[in-house]
């Protein structure tokens, strides 16, 4: 536990452990709309705001976090009126995004790409105080939107017409999403990076669809597999000297492996014991797809 005894440590992990809560928290919602890849769109497009904030001598963290949030809008705008070429739309954007990033910051005085490496797979010793103090607001922001807000995010995910008839704002609550998983991006990319953060809000939740089918359970045991990753990433990541985004990345990843192996003989004990539940001749049950298991059951 020496690393404890470090500052820089400190920060850096206070920053996973944030990570590792709204990282999947937005994730869950982001799976349900079969939006997975947005965050890593929402990545490419911060890349212009940290180059903004390089060249304009401001905090990367909050440009990058306005400029994301605007690029979050527009997909979402895009998503709503973009038709068929909606697609080369998103396209121009991502890319956009990350050219936007590249040129800005070799226009900033003594800018360079190498400025860029540390927010594009994160870094243990540049996490700063302010960092510490814009990540922790963010944070704050993503926590009280998708638990203050789960269950109308929750029904407007499952299903956006039945969501609109019994009443709910779906433009306004989609946009919400939008905003949240932005905030979420420039919360992450100290730590893992704009590049990775994408997997920290998609293969937590899919890793906890192995074991539960209820919202809640997963949501939980989701978040619980964001903060054991980012936490053993960045211990390792210190002691190993290796970047922290890719191993918080691998952890994950490994962590979804290993649930998926234990699953299985549990989903079969659990098939087996309902089948010798139900009375003889009783037609079978209809089986729940495994890519719905995170909003199987409404209570939320």
């Amino acid at each position: 536990m020496d690393f404890l005894n470090y500052a820089f440590m400190q920060r850096a992990l206070l920053a996973a452990v944030l990570v590792g809560i709204t990282a999947p928290a937005v994730g869950i919602y982001l799976v349900q709309r079969r939006q997975a890849l947005m965050g890593d769109g929402i990545g490419h497009v911060a890349m212009t705001g940290v180059g903004l904030g390089f060249l304009l001598s401001w905090s990367p963290v909050w440009m990058a976090t306005a400029v994301s949030v605007v690029g979050a809008v527009t997909m979402e705008l895009i998503r709503w009126y973009g038709k068929t070429r909606g697609d080369i739309a998103l396209a121009m954007l991502f890319y956009g995004g990350m050219a936007g990033g590249v040129m800005f910051i070799n226009l900033a005085p003594g800018g360079s790409n190498a400025n860029l490496t540390s927010y594009l797979f994160g870094s243990l010793s540049t996490v700063s105080e302010s960092d510490v103090t814009a990540i922790c607001l963010l944070a704050a922001f993503v926590v009280v939107v998708t638990l203050g807000l789960r269950r109308q995010l929750f029904a407007v995910s499952q299903d956006e017409e039945f969501a609109r008839v019994t009443g709910l704002p779906v433009r306004a609550l989609n946009l919400l999403t939008a905003i949240t998983a932005a905030v979420t991006v420039t919360v992450a990319m100290r730590v893992v990076g704009l590049l990775l953060v994408s997997a920290l809000m998609v293969v937590p939740v899919a890793a906890a669809q192995q074991l539960s089918r209820s919202f809640a359970a997963t949501f939980a045991i989701a978040v619980a597999i964001g903060v054991t990753v980012t936490i053993g990433g960045t211990v390792t990541s210190y002691y190993q000297d290796v970047p922290p985004g890719a191993t918080i990345v691998l952890l994950t990843i490994a962590a979804f492996i290993t649930l998926s192996v234990l699953a299985a003989p549990l989903a079969r004990r659990r098939a087996r014991a309902l089948a010798a539940a139900q009375p003889a001749g009783a037609p079978a049950e209809c089986a729940i797809p495994a890519t719905r298991a995170a909003g199987d059951e409404v209570g939320v």
